[in-house]
């Protein structure tokens, strides 16, 4: 159980670390924040699982959700209105 979330703290660090590194394009953003939510949803399950609180999960998940779907939809919003998703080509005098 210890090296389990061991190595689930291992991942979120190597997780923060992309999201460092590919802050370019949106999309790889936001395919990076899922990434982080999964890997926490996981720690989270393994705890709640010692306590038998699963049920608590089921929330979390629903806002990762809504979380998602925001995202996409501001991805398309930008990429409709501006054209591209690169950050550093952004003037946001326009917004």
């Amino acid at each position: 159980m210890n090296i389990d979330i061991l190595i689930y703290s291992y991942m979120y660090m190597i997780i923060l670390v992309m999201l460092i590194f590919m802050y370019k394009f949106m999309l790889v953003v936001l395919m990076v924040v899922e990434l982080m939510i999964l890997n926490m949803s996981l720690m989270m399950y393994m705890v709640f699982s010692l306590v038998n609180l699963e049920v608590f999960m089921i929330y979390y998940l629903v806002f990762s959700v809504c979380e998602g779907v925001l995202g996409l939809t501001l991805l398309i919003l930008i990429v409709r209105f501006h054209g591209n998703e690169l950050y550093y080509l952004f003037n946001m005098k326009k917004f």
